[in-house]
């Protein structure tokens, strides 16, 4: 299983699933990050965290506690 966490800078993935429960599951959906959702990795902070995204047009910054809960499927 890949995470958010695990992705490297210019990667691109597919959300397959959200883990974690109540509201910091919820507050992942409510960012965007939904199953089925393309993104695209685009640095992270040099200790590893926050890690930012581009999310449907839009730049996300999460934190590696965050980053860890997304399991997605790296494309090539």
């Amino acid at each position: 299983m890949k995470t958010l966490f695990d992705m490297q800078p210019g990667q691109k993935a597919v959300v397959k699933k959200v883990h974690g429960e109540g509201n910091l599951r919820q507050r992942i959906l409510d960012m965007g990050i939904l199953r089925g959702t393309e993104l695209e990795m685009i640095k992270k902070a040099p200790l590893g965290d926050p890690i930012e995204f581009k999310v449907k047009g839009y730049d996300l910054s999460l934190r590696q506690s965050e980053a860890s809960l997304v399991e997605v499927e790296v494309r090539k």
